[in-house]
């Protein structure tokens, strides 16, 4: 008994003479975990920012580019650039870079700059940039923290460009050949950017792991782990969302209704800046006669299908773009005429160029929308004599497919998708313009039409601020009236969000961003 006394005593001396406990650190806060690739944009296991179309919500976490969208999608604001200059003819641009570090240690500097804009605008690497970075003839760097780029033709849409270019580590990638760049482990398993967080694992097919990067130069992010699970599709995202088991995902319309006015979440809806249309493969012979085309146009009730399936929340689109100041007048309206869409089509001799033979209609949206929408197409279509059949496949799949060094042509003669018409007009040249085709962008539907790609050159080149509508219109009517897509809609887009999330920034943007999203500031209850 009285040993038992002694180490209880002992015990309990021992317990007043320890420290107190020290308060949690911000990072140690619980992590947040989301779906943050779910939906149009996201690409589930895309680690490779030079290839990537969509999916910077998440790239954006531990990468940055040097300029980025503000937190309204509304002006450019420098990111690892803190102050930049374009000259008056817009053939100069400065960039006066951050004082900053790698995450392995190592300074950022101009040579990182001058490495990751080389590396994008070579082809070999994959990069889906090259086309677009053309303009730049030289990269001086008159010091580690200043970068010039001289451009040899003005380029409006550069900035815009710049955004979506994260900056990689010349120390890191510098020796392994641009062939085998794309495919490299390293993005992911050791890949390290400047961003507010670490990457930390990734676990194949199920998530991906973040840790706080303590020495961002932004502050030390209040969150330790951010986590990024994925799904099979939205449904399962939502579920899981219901269930408390992630705090955000990107959602559909009906879904987003049902969480409304329920506090325990936050709905965050608006434009999604993305149009959506069914793409004339090119090297198809069955779109070479515009009265083909025009007759798409003309078998679908556009308006019937935003207002049953999207419920009013999406503008159709005659052209690629829906803003007012975009769209000159006198554009073909493409009224919903189902016996002028059969007229078209004998005119232009359907039955001897393909009949009633299935047409395969690709898409990587695999959402319950989606697949009602395309069922409509499906139907119109048929009731003018043309035989489509959807054929959803997850992204890395559909990618694969339409920038294949050698296509098959008879897997994707016609396309359900959509591609970025804002904040920047010029967003739509890479999918529309001749110079834009594989493996110089992302033309893959080998569009060759001058009208088209005339009018995004002179708008690109335009270095009057007030003319630049009226470029963009000039655009507009050239894609109405040659049809190189059947241009659809624009649509809303949504996501949910626990009212747990403290901090929380999210903008359905065109492939997820980037913008100004400050994930370190981001903390979950």
């Amino acid at each position: 008994m009285a040993l038992r006394k002694m180490a209880l005593a002992l015990l309990a001396a021992t317990i007043m003479a320890m420290p107190a406990a020290k308060p949690a650190r911000a990072a140690d806060s619980p992590a947040i975990t989301g779906a943050f690739d779910v939906g149009p944009g996201g690409f589930q296991g895309n680690f490779n920012p030079l290839a990537a179309t969509g999916g910077f919500t998440w790239l954006n976490l531990y990468f940055e580019p040097l300029v980025i969208y503000d937190g309204k999608l509304e002006k450019i604001e420098g990111a690892l650039a803190t102050r930049f200059e374009v000259s008056a003819d817009r053939l100069s641009y400065s960039f006066t870079l951050a004082d900053t570090k790698w995450h392995d240690g190592q300074p950022f500097t101009s040579a990182d700059v001058k490495f990751t804009i080389e590396t994008a605008k070579n082809g070999a690497t994959g990069s889906v940039f090259a086309a677009r970075l053309s303009a730049i003839q030289a990269i001086e760097t008159p010091d580690a923290h200043t970068v010039v780029l001289k451009l040899s033709t003005p380029n409006a849409g550069l900035l815009d460009t710049l955004t979506q270019l994260m900056m990689l580590p010349q120390h890191a990638l510098k020796d392994i050949p641009a062939e085998t760049l794309a495919k490299n482990p390293w993005w992911s398993k050791t890949p390290v950017g400047t961003g507010p967080y670490k990457f930390s694992r990734y676990v194949t097919d199920q998530y991906v792991e973040l840790a706080a990067n303590d020495e961002y130069r932004g502050g030390k992010p209040v969150t330790g782990r951010i986590i990024n699970r994925y799904f099979a599709n939205t449904a399962a995202a939502v579920a899981a969302l219901r269930a408390g088991e992630i705090s955000f995902s990107y959602v559909e319309a009906d879904d987003a209704a049902s969480f409304k006015g329920n506090e325990a979440y936050r709905v965050i809806d608006g434009n999604s800046f993305v149009v959506n249309y069914l793409g004339f493969n090119q090297e198809a012979p069955l779109w070479k006669d515009l009265k083909v085309r025009q007759a798409v146009m003309h078998a679908i009730n556009r308006d019937a299908i935003v207002q049953s399936l999207y419920g009013g929340a999406a503008k159709t689109a005659n052209c690629g773009y829906v803003a007012d100041r975009l769209q000159p007048a006198g554009l073909d309206p493409y009224a919903y005429d189902p016996e002028k869409a059969k007229q078209l089509l004998a005119e232009a001799g359907w039955d001897r160029i393909n009949g009633d033979k299935p047409i395969t209609l690709l898409t990587y949206y695999n959402t319950p929308q989606a697949t009602n929408v395309l069922a409509a197409v499906q139907a119109m279509l048929s009731q003018v004599g043309i035989n489509v059949v959807p054929r959803a496949v997850d992204t890395p799949t559909y990618n694969g497919t339409i920038y294949a060094q050698k296509p098959d042509w008879n897997q994707f003669p016609l396309v359900y998708a959509g591609l970025r018409n804002g904040p920047d007009p010029g967003g739509l040249n890479m999918g529309l313009n001749e110079k834009q085709i594989p493996p110089q962008g992302a033309n893959f539907l080998r569009i060759r039409m001058p009208s088209v790609s005339g009018a995004f050159d002179a708008a690109l080149n335009e270095s009057d601020d007030a003319k630049q509508a009226e470029r963009y219109q000039a655009v507009c009517k050239a894609m109405n009236a040659d049809l190189p897509w059947a241009t659809l809609w624009v649509a809303n887009r949504y996501g949910v969000a626990s009212s747990k999330l403290k901090n929380f920034v999210w903008l359905p943007a065109p492939g997820g961003g980037p913008y100004a999203a400050h994930p370190e500031k981001w903390a979950a209850e």
